[in-house]
C-alpha cells in the first residue's frame, strides 16, 4: 500500500514538474508563439486556397491519371453533381466512379474531371494532408531554432523576421504556380525569394541560423508546391550555397561579387536537375536566364534591405560591426580625450580578444568591437580608475564602500550608454558581463580590516558572469591586460605563468561556468595572450649615450643583462 502511494506521489510530482515547465515556457515565449501561430494560420489559408483551386481527387492531381490507366484507388463520389456545359456528365452521391485494379474508362475519367473542377467539390482530404504536413514541419522548425540546436536563445526579433520570410516564400510559391508562366517545377524557381532571405538571415543573425533557415525554407517550398521534388531540391542547394557564400564577407561591395557567383550557381543547379530528371530542354533559356537573374538581383536587393533592417532589428551584423569598429566615432573619441588610459586599455583588450577568438573559432569581429566598448562607462569619472591616474590614487582618501560604489557603477553606466547609442544586444551583454559578479578584493580587504563583519556581496560587481564565448574572452582579456601592466620583469615565462594563474582564478571563482568555453579553448586563449603580451612587453636595448631625462646622466646601454661594453669585449675575446 505504501509502495503504491509512493508511486502515485512520484507520478504526481513528475506531472507537476512538467506542468510548471510548460507554464514557464509559455510565459517566457508568448510573443514568439503568437508570431508562429500567425505564420501557421497564413500557411493553412494558402494551403486551402491551393487545394480549392487545384484539380485533385482524394489528394491526387488529375495530371497523374489518363484514360486506360489501371487505377490504384477506388473513388466514390461524395456529392451529387448535375451536368453542365463544360462537363456534360452527371455524378450521383455514393457512385463508384473508378475501381481499384480496373482501367479508367472515358466516362470514369470525365466524371473524375467533373468532380475535380466543380466549385462544389473541395478535396478536404488533401487539405488535411497539408495541415498534417505543416504540423510535422512545425516540429522541425522548433527543433532547429531551439536553444539546443543553435546553442543560444533566439530573440523575438529574429523569430518574427524568419516567420515573415517563410510566410512570404509560401505565398509566392502557391500564387506563382497558379500562373501560366511559372506553373512548371522549373520555372517556379524564378520567383523564389529564398536566396535573398538566406543572405539576410546569414548577415543579420549568423551562418548557423542561415543553414537551419535553408532547411526549413526548403520544406516550406515542398509543402507550398504540392510536394514537387525539383523546387525542393533546388531551394535546398541554392540556400546552402547562399549561406556559405556570405560567410566571410566584410564589405558591402563583397555582396556584388557574391551576387554574380550566386547567379551562376542558380543556373548550374537548375541545369543539373533538368538532366537528372530527364526533362526536355524546351523553354530552357527562359528558366536559366530567370534563375540567374533572380540569384544576382537577390544580392543587390540585400544591399538595399540590409541597412534599414540593421537599424530596425539592431543586430550585430558584420557590416554594423565594421561600422562600429571605426575608432574615429564620437564615443571613442570622447574616451580618448577624457579617459586616455581607458582608451589605450580598450584598444589592447580588443586586440587580445580578437586574436584569441580567431584561435578558438569565435566571432573575432564581435570580440574586437566588444573590447572597444566594454569600458565606455568610465568616460564620466575617469579619475577613479587606475589607468587614468598619474601616480596619485584617489581611493586612498575615500571610504572603501564609496570606492566600490563608484567602480562598479561604471558597468551600469556603460550599459546605459550602450542602450542610448543603440548598440547591438551582444555588445550590451559584453559590457554588462565583463566583470561578472566577482569581488573587488582590494576594497573588500581594506573594509574588512576596519569592520570584520562586512560581506563579500557588498563588495562585488552586480552583473552576471559571461554567457557566451566572446563575452568570456573579453573578461579574460580585460583581466590579463590590466594585471600584466603591474608585472615586474615581464619575460615570456613570467607572463605565461601569470596568465595561467589569472585564468585559473577566474575558473575557481565560477566566473566562466555559464559560458561554453572548453579547457582546450582556454589553453588556446592563454597561448594567444602570451604571444601578444610577450611581443608588447619585449625588452629593448638602451641606446649609447642615452640620457636620463631627470638626472641628465648618461644611462649605461643594456642588452638583456649585459652592457654593450661587455658584449663588445666578449665579441673581441671570441674573435681572438
Amino acid at each position: 500500500m505504501k509502495t503504491k502511494k509512493k508511486k502515485n506521489s512520484t507520478k504526481n510530482s513528475s506531472v507537476h514538474i512538467v506542468s510548471e515547465s510548460i507554464k514557464a515556457y509559455l510565459a517566457g515565449n508568448t510573443l514568439k508563439l503568437v508570431s508562429f501561430v500567425i505564420m501557421f494560420a497564413i500557411m493553412a489559408i494558402l494551403s486551402f486556397f491551393r487545394i480549392a483551386t487545384t484539380n485533385t481527387i482524394l489528394s491526387f492531381n488529375m495530371r497523374n491519371y489518363e484514360v486506360g490507366q489501371i487505377s490504384d484507388i477506388t473513388i466514390i463520389a461524395t456529392k451529387t453533381l448535375p451536368s453542365d456545359y463544360e462537363n456534360p456528365v452527371s455524378v450521383e452521391k455514393g457512385e463508384k466512379v473508378v475501381r481499384k485494379g480496373f482501367p479508367i474508362t472515358e466516362e470514369g475519367y470525365a466524371k473524375m474531371k467533373k468532380m475535380s473542377e466543380s466549385k462544389a467539390y473541395i478535396d478536404y482530404r488533401a487539405f488535411a494532408n497539408s495541415i498534417l504536413y505543416l504540423v510535422l514541419w512545425s516540429a522541425l522548425y522548433f527543433f532547429l531554432f531551439g536553444k539546443i540546436s543553435l546553442n543560444k536563445t533566439c530573440e523575438l526579433k529574429e523569430i518574427i523576421t524568419i516567420d515573415i520570410f517563410l510566410s512570404i516564400t509560401f505565398a509566392v510559391v502557391v500564387l506563382g504556380l497558379k500562373t501560366v508562366w511559372f506553373s512548371s517545377p522549373y520555372s517556379i524557381n524564378i520567383l523564389l525569394p529564398t536566396v535573398l532571405f538566406t543572405f539576410l538571415v546569414a548577415i543579420l543573425f549568423g551562418q548557423l541560423d542561415a543553414v537551419f533557415f535553408s532547411i526549413i525554407e526548403a520544406f516550406v517550398v515542398l509543402g507550398a508546391s504540392g510536394f514537387m521534388l525539383v523546387p525542393f531540391l533546388y531551394t535546398l542547394c541554392i540556400t546552402f550555397a547562399s549561406a556559405r557564400i556570405v560567410r566571410r564577407i566584410e564589405r558591402r561591395i563583397d555582396l556584388v561579387f557574391a551576387s554574380v557567383v550566386q547567379g551562376l550557381l542558380c543556373a548550374a543547379f537548375l541545369l543539373v536537375f533538368r538532366i537528372i530528371f530527364f526533362n526536355t530542354m524546351s523553354s530552357w533559356m527562359f528558366s536559366f536566364l530567370g534563375v540567374s537573374f533572380t540569384g544576382f538581383i537577390s544580392g543587390i536587393l540585400c544591399l538595399g534591405f540590409i541597412t534599414p533592417l540593421e537599424y530596425i532589428l539592431n543586430t550585430a551584423s558584420v557590416f554594423r560591426l565594421m561600422d562600429l569598429s571605426d575608432t574615429h566615432n564620437p564615443i571613442m573619441q570622447s574616451m580618448m580625450i577624457n579617459a586616455g588610459g581607458t582608451y589605450n586599455h580598450s584598444l589592447m583588450v580588443a586586440q587580445l580578444a580578437e586574436a584569441a577568438c580567431n584561435r578558438i573559432g569565435a566571432n573575432s569581429l564581435l570580440a574586437r568591437v566588444g573590447g572597444y566598448y566594454h569600458d565606455i562607462g568610465k568616460i564620466d569619472n575617469p579619475e577613479y580608475f587606475t589607468e587614468n591616474q598619474n601616480g596619485q590614487n584617489i581611493h586612498d582618501e575615500l571610504n572603501p564602500s564609496l570606492s566600490v560604489s563608484v567602480i562598479r557603477n561604471h558597468v551600469k553606466k556603460g550599459v546605459e550608454k550602450a542602450v542610448e547609442l543603440r548598440l547591438p544586444s551582444q555588445i550590451v551583454d559584453i559590457i554588462s558581463e565583463h566583470h561578472g559578479n566577482q569581488v573587488l578584493k582590494s576594497f573588500y580587504i581594506k573594509a574588512k580590516g576596519v569592520d570584520p563583519s562586512v560581506k563579500p556581496e557588498d563588495y562585488s560587481y552586480t552583473g552576471n558572469p559571461p554567457t557566451t564565448r566572446v563575452s568570456g574572452v573579453i573578461m579574460l582579456a580585460d583581466t590579463v591586460e590590466a594585471a600584466c601592466r603591474s608585472l615586474d620583469n615581464p619575460s615570456a615565462s613570467r607572463i605565461e605563468k601569470f596568465i595561467q594563474e589569472l585564468i585559473t582564478k577566474k575558473i575557481s571563482e565560477n566566473q566562466l561556468q555559464n559560458c561554453p568555453l572548453t579547457f582546450q579553448d582556454l589553453a588556446l586563449i592563454k597561448d594567444s595572450f602570451v604571444q601578444i603580451l610577450t611581443s608588447f612587453y619585449h625588452s629593448r636595448v638602451k641606446y649609447p649615450d642615452q640620457k636620463d631625462p631627470e638626472t641628465g646622466k648618461v644611462v649605461e646601454a643594456v642588452l638583456g643583462d649585459k652592457t654593450l661594453d661587455k658584449v663588445h669585449n666578449e665579441g673581441e675575446e671570441s674573435a681572438k
